[in-house]
């Protein structure tokens, strides 16, 4: 597989008041264009530590990554985050919220003009349209994140990095963006990688899966290949034995393998008689 993306024998640790703590070690990953990679585990197995060294944000403390035969250092426009908040300007507009990001991408390469009817563009391509003139506080949740979904596809990126993106939406809605971003990665051939917490998300939306140890030292326990053809249905995919497999074993690595399970204290009878304190 030629990779677009590479992260090599990647390890990130902090210095902590009661010593040096290895969040991530030797997590090795080639993603290739256009290949949409889910990254799952249990809190706290560094997923998001994995997601901000390839946006830049973060520094490894070993290893690397590789971006189309470059060295990631900082952040960069061909690298699109998508948070969990949609982190949009509640003083702008939808439209003003993804032309702030169009300006600084493409200030020097488009007319102003152009600019705007790319803006128009890519809130249409999310459904957005209709509602380009209201403010956040005007709009639902769901609208909101798509909005911050056309932002950073406004923004042309080799690389869209989504942190959780529908974990705070109700079912319903999250279950119409995962369509409409099943339908935007078809049409675009973006590069993908998205955490998600949800088992049924990653299978209907992934090509492979990441399932994560659990930390400290967290790396990559298994990878998942998705062998489901696109376009996906989620109806018709409800009795595919390809899609259950695919839950099965994340499943299975996630509850199986990776869950310590804690045995609760004892409940104390409140009938029982109480010892005498001396």
């Amino acid at each position: 597989m030629t990779a677009l993306l590479e992260l090599s024998n990647v390890g990130m640790a902090f210095d902590t008041p009661t010593g040096r703590f290895e969040a991530l070690k030797g997590v090795n990953l080639k993603i290739a264009a256009g290949e949409f990679v889910s990254l799952i585990g249990h809190s706290g197995c560094g997923k998001s530590t994995v997601l901000n060294i390839v946006a830049g944000l973060l520094h490894a403390t070993d290893g690397g990554v590789i971006l189309d035969r470059r060295e990631v250092t900082e952040p960069g426009p061909e690298r699109a985050v998508v948070f969990q908040n949609h982190s949009l300007l509640p003083w702008l507009t939808a439209f003003e919220n993804v032309e702030l990001a169009v300006r600084q991408v493409f200030r020097k390469q488009k007319s102003k003009k152009e600019m705007r009817d790319w803006v128009a563009y890519n809130l249409e391509l999310v459904h957005m349209a209709h509602a380009m003139d209201k403010t956040p506080q005007e709009i639902s949740g769901g609208m909101k994140q798509r909005v911050g979904i056309a932002r950073a596809l406004a923004m042309q990126p080799r690389v869209l990095l989504m942190d959780e993106p529908f974990g705070a939406l109700d079912a319903l809605t999250r279950a119409h963006l995962q369509d409409s971003l099943m339908a935007i990665h078809a049409q675009l051939g973006t590069t993908v990688i998205m955490i998600t917490h949800d088992v049924d998300e990653a299978v209907l939306l992934s090509d492979r899966i990441v399932m994560m140890s659990n930390g400290p030292s967290a790396t990559i326990g298994e990878v998942l290949p998705v062998a489901l053809p696109r376009p996906r249905d989620r109806l018709a995919l409800a009795d595919d034995p390809v899609y259950h497999r695919c839950r099965q074993k994340v499943l299975r690595f996630l509850y199986e393998k990776q869950n310590k399970v804690t045995a609760l204290p004892s409940r104390p009878d409140p009938a029982a008689p109480q010892r005498q304190q001396a």
